[in-house]
């Protein structure tokens, strides 16, 4: 695949999203419910603590939920469109991604890729319907590149393998379940960097960090992102269709309400579609049809 990276022109237009914000559990949409239950305690280290009719809740040790399952056995795989391109769990420690680089390997899992992005080293795989994963620690943030350096330039390294399991090469067994698992980031197939930008900067509140002609890196609080966009689909790639696998919906988590009010009136400014459910939560679509939840933290 050619890559370009050649920055867009574009303006900020500041900081709205509130310091201390941050993503909650993603929900895939999987064939085999009882499958990919499996799967993600044998792999990756989650368990479901809740079910609900054909939907899943999956959490690490803590019972934090990060991924949430939801069966449609007549869902098609998805293609050539807008989508999920992975969902970023992100562990506490090297330690606990050597235990989770072990976990894979007893499982047989089939890897993508094995990246060092000097911010993070992330290890990728699809789950058994495809939907793509990427399990990443973070470096130690004094060791990061500045937040602006374009990450095709700078160039991705391979993990040291070697290096990665020796964390854990100490005689003690992997334990079942992972530890201390969040949402790092989301990474998005969408059809146009500029109306991406648009969208996701201009009007939900992101701190842009990185923006290129295929690809587009935000965040909040200075982070190397909690948000990625790209077009590697193609340009005016369509949006995500129904009964596909993939994405059902992603989560932000923000300090409180007084963010989602402000949000809520920026959506109402730009004349975007939105809901306030009972509970409080914002839901609304990116132009791509991709479904996002907003939420106060407990």
């Amino acid at each position: 695949m050619e890559t370009s990276t050649t920055a867009t022109t574009s303006t900020t237009t500041g900081h709205l999203l509130p310091s201390g914000t941050t993503l909650g559990a993603t929900r895939l949409v999987v064939t085999n419910l009882e499958r990919s239950i499996e799967w993600y305690r044998r792999t990756i280290g989650l368990a479901a603590v809740a079910r609900d009719g054909n939907v899943a809740q999956l959490a690490a040790q803590d019972g934090r939920v990060v991924i949430e399952l939801e069966e449609h056995p007549d869902a098609r795989p998805a293609g050539r469109h807008s989508g999920l391109y992975h969902v970023a769990l992100l562990y506490p420690t090297r330690v606990e991604l050597s235990h989770q680089l072990r976990r894979i390997a007893a499982a047989g899992a089939p890897v993508q890729g094995l990246s060092d992005h000097h911010t993070h080293e992330a290890i990728y795989l699809p789950d058994p319907d495809g939907n793509g994963l990427e399990l990443a620690a973070d470096r130690p943030r004094d060791q990061w590149p500045p937040n602006d350096t374009d990450p095709f330039k700078l160039g991705i390294a391979p993990i040291d393998v070697d290096s990665l399991l020796a964390e854990t090469d100490t005689g003690t067994d992997t334990p079942e379940l992972a530890n201390g698992v969040v949402t790092g980031h989301l990474h998005l197939h969408v059809g146009n960097i500029d109306e991406a930008v648009a969208f996701w900067r201009d009007v939900v509140g992101f701190e842009p960090q990185v923006l290129l002609d295929v690809a587009g890196f935000v965040s909040v609080d200075g982070y190397h992102h909690h948000l990625a966009f790209n077009t590697w689909k193609g340009e005016g790639a369509a949006p995500v269709p129904e009964n596909v696998t993939g994405m059902a919906h992603w989560t932000l988590l923000l300090p409180d309400a007084a963010g989602i009010d402000a949000l809520e009136s920026r959506l109402s400014a730009a004349g975007t579609q939105h809901a306030r459910r009972d509970d409080g939560t914002l839901v609304l679509r990116d132009p791509w049809n991709m479904e996002l939840h907003v939420a106060a933290r407990d």
